[in-house]
């Protein structure tokens, strides 16, 4: 069973950091591109950051860029998101995803590039 499981949600005061992990199960990811994107409470999912198959690339949303990391560990299967100088406005339920594509160069934001998504995890930010 092909599973990806987000971590590292919680709660934070603003200004403080949390990392989130995204580890696969079931089969590799390592050829595939992988993205992080979140949904608030009566918003639309939207996305936060992705990140090439080998590494290589990566891109941000701008209401993070300078703020959030992307990276990824293909010998643990996993993908990480740095989420520093945390803002109110950042509370949602975080998901990862796998791009539909192998081996890629080039990043997507949009959802419906991906096949495998996350249950989610909840990261909540209090002013």
């Amino acid at each position: 069973q092909v599973q990806l499981v987000e971590s590292g949600g919680g709660l934070v005061q603003a200004g403080g950091s949390l990392r989130l992990s995204c580890a696969a199960s079931g089969r590799t990811f390592s050829n595939n591109g992988m993205g992080w994107f979140r949904q608030a409470p009566g918003k639309e999912r939207e996305f936060v950051a992705a990140i090439t198959w080998s590494g290589g690339s990566t891109s941000y949303a701008d209401s993070v860029k300078g703020r959030f990391t992307i990276s990824r560990d293909n010998s643990e299967n996993t993908v990480y998101l740095q989420m520093n100088s945390l803002k109110y406005e950042d509370t949602a339920v975080y998901y990862c995803a796998a791009d539909r594509w192998l081996r890629s160069t080039v990043v997507s934001s949009t959802p419906a590039r991906y096949d495998y998504w996350g249950q989610g995890t909840q990261v909540t930010v209090s002013s």
